[in-house]
């Protein structure tokens, strides 16, 4: 398996030109050790007359949909060196998309979702809010989406207090009290962006009660399609926080299970930044050509992070915009884009569209 260097790449300090020469590389090894390791990977590749041997360009790296892993258990490790298998959320009778990570794979997501996080919220363990219940991660062999995010967001906090009860209601009086108890200090709240919105912002309004949660930091993903549904932006969706929480710093990521650990924050000036051990590209979805920055496509996105099953370059089912590279008002370097959204007619994925089978 190709080197952990990638680790230890400064985050968002590499342009993207150095970044590239790193990635190309580092991409161009991770789809020779799958079509080593994994024989259905290989013989996709074959189909489609690809060498895995490369070297790949960015733009050359061969994608598999991220669908496939709906159909087909993609594994390049044997069944005795899977640490635990991750299943995609979605509405009842959808078929979960399946991830098998030996302990390897899984200890990298964890390192990167780590040092990602760390840039937005500091290296300092804050009490943390979970706006979801705890039977979510009672099975630590077996992970829903869901499940995942909450365990790999809760190693940055502290004191975790969820907010909700199994039958996704407030619970209001510990909710308080980690308020009263936090008061003034800095604190980490997370939670999907629909279950945030569902059953936290609005069930607050409904009991008239509001919260001071000032100086917390809310990352929240997923979801975003009903509440577009209703007309719910961004905007409004952190102006509806701050209404019921105070003034709390509010920072989405777009991520998916089937390259957990790759997570691409919300900057402050509103832009997805890649990290450097990731990246997007996004392609004409007629012709499959990579468009430049300000068109929308469909977005494929690249991560040094899966080792243990051949999800290193995927094409997702979103529609999105690169907005440019190196030049964001925040300082962050490398790419940023925008999601617009899932594809018309795709099938939804969404980590937390819906709570059955989450």
């Amino acid at each position: 398996m190709p080197d952990e260097s990638f680790l230890d790449w400064p985050v968002y300090e590499l342009g993207q030109t150095d970044k590239r020469r790193r990635l190309e590389a580092e991409l161009s090894a991770l789809t020779a050790h799958h079509a080593e390791h994994c024989p259905p990977y290989a013989r996709l590749l074959a189909a489609r007359g690809v060498s895995p041997q490369g070297p790949f360009t960015l733009e050359s790296l061969p994608w598999l949909p991220v669908q496939l892993f709906k159909h087909r258990l993609l594994s390049s490790v044997p069944p005795d060196q899977v640490f635990k298998t991750l299943t995609s959320s979605g509405t009842t009778g959808q078929t979960p998309s399946r991830i098998t990570l030996d302990r390897i794979t899984a200890a990298r997501q964890t390192t990167a979702l780590a040092r990602i996080m760390q840039r937005f919220v500091g290296r300092a363990r804050l009490p943390m809010l979970i706006i979801d219940h705890a039977g979510v991660i009672k099975d630590r062999k077996s992970f829903s989406a869901r499940g995942a995010g909450i365990l790999g967001l809760a190693n940055l906090g502290r004191e975790h207090v969820y907010a909700l009860r199994e039958d996704m209601s407030l619970d209001l009086e510990a909710v308080q009290a980690f308020c009263a108890r936090h008061a003034g200090a800095p604190k980490l709240l997370f939670g999907f962006t629909f279950m945030v919105w569902q059953h936290f912002v609005l069930a607050l309004e409904a009991s008239g009660q509001a919260l001071d949660l000032s100086g917390a930091l809310l990352v929240h993903s997923g979801g975003w399609k009903k509440l577009l549904d209703i007309a719910v932006d961004n905007a409004q969706f952190k102006a509806r926080v701050r209404q019921v929480a105070g003034d709390v710093r509010v920072h989405n990521f777009y991520g998916m299970v089937e390259q957990v650990g790759s997570v691409f924050v919300e900057c402050e000036a509103g832009h997805l930044h890649t990290p450097a051990f990731a990246d997007v590209l996004v392609r004409d979805p007629q012709s499959w050509q990579v468009l430049p920055a300000g068109q929308a496509g469909v977005v494929q996105v690249l991560s040094c992070l899966p080792g243990s099953y051949p999800g290193h370059s995927l094409l997702t089912e979103d529609l999105g915009t690169l907005l440019g590279e190196d030049d964001c008002p925040c300082g962050r370097l490398g790419r940023h884009f925008h999601i617009h959204g899932r594809l018309p007619r795709a099938e939804l994925r969404g980590c937390s569209d819906t709570q059955p089978g989450s």
